[in-house]
């Protein structure tokens, strides 16, 4: 695949999870992008994307109902965009991202405690909700974003109302 590559030596534990490609769309490379950031800009042509150890260099992209309809730059047909199917796509931070931003490779994987120290379990994914994300633990038990304190050192500190945990 001749798609754009860099020699940038940025670790990917800096690089924030902000979508992932979906199916090839018609035969001249496009593919569906679901974004799970609003900085819609991470598409705009000349944005460079990590998808899995390749990076990406967006050329033209569309919004396409609740997706994207993404040509990267080297991804000429749909063989090429095939392969790019169910990656994850990688990205520098930008320099206005908030520091209190919730992030989700944070939040997977961290210890979820309540403001009472209770240990609630360990959270397994973020669910897209159109009202807000939600947070779902091991436990099963899920928890909207809009709950969650903090999420720093691999804890998330929420606050949950009452009775959120008792089914």
């Amino acid at each position: 695949m001749t798609a754009s590559r860099s020699t940038s030596t940025l670790s990917t534990d800096a690089l924030r999870e902000v979508g992932r490609i979906g199916r090839a769309h018609g035969v001249g490379g496009e593919v569906y992008v679901l974004l799970i950031t609003d900085r819609v800009e991470r598409l705009a042509p000349g944005a460079r994307l990590l998808a899995g150890s390749q990076w990406l260099t967006v050329s033209e992209s569309r919004p396409q109902q609740q997706r994207w309809l993404v040509h990267f730059e080297g991804v000429d047909d749909r063989t090429m965009a095939e392969k790019l199917t169910n990656s994850i796509l990688l990205a520098e931070p930008l320099v206005d991202d908030r520091d209190d931003a919730l992030w989700v490779h944070e939040l997977i994987g961290s210890r979820v405690v309540d403001r009472q120290g209770v240990d609630r379990g360990t959270c397994v994914a973020v669910l897209d909700n159109p009202a807000h994300d939600i947070i779902e633990l091991d436990t099963g038990a899920l928890v909207p974003v809009t709950f969650v304190l903090t999420c720093s050192g691999g804890v998330t500190t929420i606050d949950p109302p009452e009775g959120l945990f008792d089914l």
